[in-house]
């Protein structure tokens, strides 16, 4: 990617975070190191890919780097400047624009894996819970879904978790990017 789209992304990135700081929850875009260990499970091998909250395509441009078509690809984002900007950039994914907690996918046989860059910390646990169910609804049985957060812990209460039957597990530390960030994968809990 340029320096020029760089700096584009990051200014469109910015405006929308000022129009709605709840809903984007970050000042800059996901750097590409929290995006390699956002996507570094998920290949060609995973199918259908789920995105939630793609922003400008920093965690797509990752997947595509490992393989994922992009035909392969379903993203799902409310913003209407990202969606717009997306759609530019990824024309063969399935562009969803809506809300993921009313998700409901095309003839899609089954999603493989599953990425959110959604602000889970800043949403209620009803909102949390609704989102996850419909992410899982989706998903095979063996998939996962990775998701980032600033915050010292995963952004899924055990509760939640719990009452969806699922776990998180903590995959890697991201230090390198604005702010510092954790990732876990959620998978269903075999017990």
């Amino acid at each position: 990617m340029t320096k020029q789209k760089t700096a584009s992304d990051f200014l469109l990135f910015l405006r929308s975070w000022a129009a709605r700081p709840l809903e984007v929850a970050a000042i800059a875009p996901s750097s590409r190191r929290l995006a390699v260990a956002m996507t570094t499970e998920i290949g060609p091998l995973s199918g259908n890919v789920l995105e939630l909250g793609p922003g400008t395509g920093a965690f797509t441009r990752a997947l595509l780097r490992n393989g994922v078509y992009e035909d392969n690809l379903i993203l799902v984002e409310r913003n209407p400047a990202f969606a717009m900007l997306l759609r530019e950039r990824f024309p063969s994914a399935t562009l969803i624009e809506g809300d993921a907690q009313h998700l409901a996918l095309p003839a899609v046989k089954s999603v493989g894996a599953a990425i959110s860059g959604l602000p889970l910390l800043s949403m209620p646990a009803q909102t949390v819970r609704a989102i996850l169910a419909s992410v899982f609804h989706h998903l095979a049985e063996d998939g996962s879904l990775f998701q980032f957060t600033y915050g010292p812990r995963c952004p899924i209460s055990l509760q939640v978790l719990r009452e969806l039957g699922l776990k998180a597990s903590f995959r890697r530390w991201v230090p390198l990017n604005l702010p510092p960030a954790s990732v876990y994968r959620i998978s269903r809990n075999s017990a």
